[in-house]
C-alpha cells in the first residue's frame, strides 16, 4: 500500500484539528460578554493561530505540488474520483475565504492584527463600509460550510475504511 508521504499525512492532520478548534473558539467567543476575562484574550488567539493556520495551509499546498501523491485507487469510480477532488479543493476555498475574511474583520478598524505579539500583520486592504459586519458574516458562513464539509470529508474515509473495506483511510494515517 502506498501511503502520502509523512509531511502531507502530518499537515493534513494539523490543518484539521486546527480548523476544528478555531471553529469552536469562534462558536465560544461569540457568546462572550464585554466584561467577561476571555472578551480580549480569545480574539487575540483566535487571530493569531488564524494566521498561523495560513502558513499552515500555504505549506501545504507547496508540498502538495512538489510531491508524489499515492495513485487513486482502481476501486474508486470515476465520479468518487472527481467528487474527491472537487471536495478536496472547495476546502481549500473555504479555508481561503475565512483567511480573507477574518483578516478584514482583524484590520477593519484600519490596525495591524497582532501574530503572537511578535509582530504586526499589517493593513493592506483599506477599509470599506461596514467591513467587520460583512467579512463576519462571510466568515461565519465559511466556517459552518467548512466545517460541515469537513465532516462529510471524514465520513467517506470511514465509508472507505468501513463499507467498502479499501485503504483510502489508511493511506493518510
Amino acid at each position: 500500500m502506498q501511503k502520502y508521504a509523512i509531511s502531507m499525512r502530518i499537515l493534513h492532520w494539523l490543518t484539521g484539528l486546527m480548523v476544528i478548534g478555531l471553529f469552536a473558539v469562534g462558536l465560544w467567543m461569540r457568546n462572550l460578554s464585554y466584561y467577561d476575562s476571555l472578551y480580549q484574550v480569545l480574539p487575540f488567539w483566535h487571530k493569531s493561530v488564524g494566521f498561523l493556520l495560513l502558513l499552515l495551509v500555504l505549506l501545504r499546498l507547496v508540498v502538495r505540488f512538489s510531491t508524489q501523491r499515492p495513485p487513486a485507487l482502481s476501486s474508486h469510480q470515476p465520479w468518487e474520483r472527481m467528487l474527491a477532488s472537487a471536495t478536496v479543493w472547495l476546502l481549500y476555498g473555504l479555508m481561503f475565504c475565512l483567511f480573507i475574511s477574518g483578516y478584514l474583520i482583524a484590520t477593519a478598524d484600519d490596525r495591524p492584527a497582532p501574530f503572537f505579539g511578535w509582530f504586526d500583520v499589517p493593513v493592506l486592504i483599506k477599509a470599506f463600509a461596514n467591513q467587520e459586519d460583512v467579512a463576519g458574516l462571510w466568515h461565519e458562513y465559511a466556517g459552518w460550510v467548512l466545517i460541515g464539509l469537513s465532516g462529510l470529508h471524514a465520513l467517506a474515509a470511514l465509508k472507505h475504511h468501513f463499507l467498502d473495506k479499501d485503504v483510502t483511510l489508511k493511506r493518510m494515517l
